[in-house]
């Protein structure tokens, strides 16, 4: 974790600006093809959702801007940030919050987290609950376009919203909906653009390994 000088931070002039407003937040929705994750996922046995939050962990961990936090004050750049995700058990209408950390793979992370998520039985453990998280949630059941998320309001929040509900197919291809919800204090278009072309990205590669069988 690094201190951030603000009178030498390029942001410093943004962050000032939005700081000012009383809802600096805004939400942003767009198409991911996730063909080959999907043909990826299924090959191998793992779960399509559990790989997806790895994924988009890895591309917020890709993407500079998302890994700004505000501590009493100070703003610091952390090392990177870890997955906080919704999860139901088979026949249940109650959710429950899963935090763990993402690892080093997809495959890993995918039989970590059907562990972790099995053996869970409270809705969520405060003592993991830290502002170095992504928060994940999933409607599998409708085609969502856009999401907001609740909160306690605080400016200073700067933990990522992440959210899909279920993919569609469209000429052979299967696409989704994923909606962010941001602090413009810390990021902007361009950096959900980013994110964007890393999560792409991770997704290709996918592919070309699957190629390579």
């Amino acid at each position: 974790m690094k201190k951030i000088d603000m009178d030498s931070w390029n942001r410093k002039e943004l962050f000032e600006f939005f700081s000012k407003m009383s809802h600096p937040f805004y939400s942003v929705a767009f198409t991911v093809d996730v063909t080959k994750l999907y043909e990826y996922v299924k090959r191998r046995g793992l779960s399509f959702y559990y790989a997806l939050v790895y994924l988009c962990t890895e591309a917020v961990n890709d993407t500079e801007a998302f890994l700004y936090v505000l501590r009493e004050g100070e703003v610091y750049r952390i090392d990177r940030r870890e997955p906080s995700f919704t999860d139901l058990k088979p026949g249940s209408e109650q959710f429950y919050i899963v935090t763990m950390s993402a690892g080093n793979t997809l495959e890993d992370f995918c039989r970590a987290a059907k562990k972790k998520s099995g053996g869970q039985i409270c809705f969520i453990d405060a003592e993991e609950e830290t502002d170095d998280l992504i928060y994940f949630s999933c409607l599998p059941w409708v085609e969502m376009t856009a999401l907001t998320n609740e909160r306690d309001f605080c400016a200073d929040d700067s933990i990522p919203r992440i959210a899909w509900g279920k993919y569609r197919e469209e000429n052979g291809r299967k696409k989704l909906q994923m909606s962010m919800e941001l602090n413009h204090r810390f990021t902007d278009g361009v950096h959900v653009g980013r994110f964007y072309e890393a999560l792409c990205e991770r997704i290709e590669k996918l592919g070309r390994a699957d190629r390579l069988l």
